[in-house]
């Protein structure tokens, strides 16, 4: 969602936030509950009860065109707490940010049903393959070739994808195969809108393969695009072997370890796609109650840039208000994508960590930023 190629975390100072959240000693809010896994029909009432009405946004957002996203793990990682609860919007930039943190649960609030119909592809591609290498094949509808293994770097991974033909048959025989998961292993009741949206977006996936850019499917080329005013757009391949500052690999995809982290998430039925505006009256409103009927705490929050519309569309009191309602504590971190100052002093061109307790003060009249 974010048009932006930088981030900074902004850590949030919570006692007292908006009229207040209410604090165990220690900063925790109790003994964590949160499931060890969920069952089927569990997991999609949830998603089905905490959804809003699909919302509007200006492109199909089916990859970031974030690629510095890994700069700002490392400090990240030392702020917020692991083994909590992540929320985000968006695509597959979540799964990084995932793998790094190390939830217990996860999150992801997108105003369009198309992003969930977007996860729910991913949770049937991470549950049918057994590594990374026949994650790629599957996501791409392209033959796995020969010589990958365990061992194999992201960047061994894309060369020896690079050159494979897409295959329709594959295509064909995956989609069958996502459709099964989701409604005959799971038992999700997927409408035709949903189905349609799946077949949508992993068509993208199959059409466009590892060349797949977050302009690829929208209609503003013009601004998107290689040369427009945003500049040259990175390939899924490029994000697949992207770095954090001082070059370590920390995408999903990047060791075994990290893809079945996710795979276990998936399996367990432990990511949850809601639909919800980050303003609306419900989503993360009910994530909140969720989480705090489990005594649980949200570690990390990746905002991407939604602040800036919300704030433009006059919907930030709104936005903060259900923000107060989530179980946080001194560590809760958010997670924005950026430009170097365009939108106030509280963006800034590199990854930092900062205490964002005037942004609280302020939220709700200003903007916070």
């Amino acid at each position: 969602m974010t048009r932006r190629p930088f981030l900074v975390v902004a850590g949030i100072i919570l006692a007292g936030m908006l009229g207040g959240l209410s604090l165990a000693p220690g900063g925790r809010l109790g003994a964590e509950s949160l499931p060890s896994r969920l069952a089927d029909q569990e997991y999609w009432k949830i998603v089905s009860d905490f959804s809003e009405a699909n919302g509007f946004f200006q492109s199909d957002n089916l990859l970031s065109n974030e690629q510095y996203l890994q700069y700002v793990i490392p400090d990240l990682t030392r702020t917020a707490k692991a083994g909590r609860v992540y929320m985000g919007v968006g695509p597959e930039q979540n799964f990084t940010y995932i793998v790094a943190m190390k939830p217990k649960m996860v999150f992801i609030v997108d105003v369009r049903r198309g992003n969930l119909d977007l996860h729910l592809m991913y949770k049937a591609l991470f549950e049918l393959s057994a590594d990374r290498a026949e994650f790629v094949s599957r996501l791409f509808s392209k033959k796995r070739p020969d010589g990958l293994s365990a061992m194999s770097s992201a960047t061994d991974i894309v060369a020896a994808f690079w050159n494979v033909d897409t295959s329709e048959a594959l295509y064909n025989a995956n989609l069958k195969a996502i459709y099964d998961q989701l409604t005959t292993k799971h038992g999700f009741a997927l409408s035709a809108d949903d189905r349609e949206g799946i077949e949508y977006v992993y068509h993208a996936f199959f059409w466009y393969g590892p060349s797949l850019q977050y302009r690829s499917t929208t209609g503003n080329r013009g601004n998107f695009g290689s040369g427009g005013r945003f500049g040259s757009q990175p390939t899924y391949a490029d994000l697949m072997v992207a770095t954090d500052a001082a070059g370590e690999m920390r995408g999903y995809l990047s060791s075994e370890e990290r893809f079945a982290f996710l795979k276990d998430l998936e399996t367990k039925n432990l990511l949850v796609p809601v639909v919800g505006n980050f303003a609306g009256p419900k989503a993360i409103r009910a994530v909140g109650k969720y989480l705090k009927d489990k005594g649980a705490t949200v570690s990390a929050f990746y905002l991407s840039n939604v602040e800036q519309y919300l704030y433009q569309q006059g919907l930030w009191r709104d936005f903060c208000a259900n923000i107060a309602t989530l179980p946080l504590d001194e560590t809760s971190t958010f997670i924005r994508a950026v430009r170097g100052g365009r939108y106030g002093p509280g963006f800034g061109l590199s990854s930092e960590l900062g205490n964002m307790a005037s942004e609280v003060k302020s939220c709700g009249t200003a903007g916070g930023h």
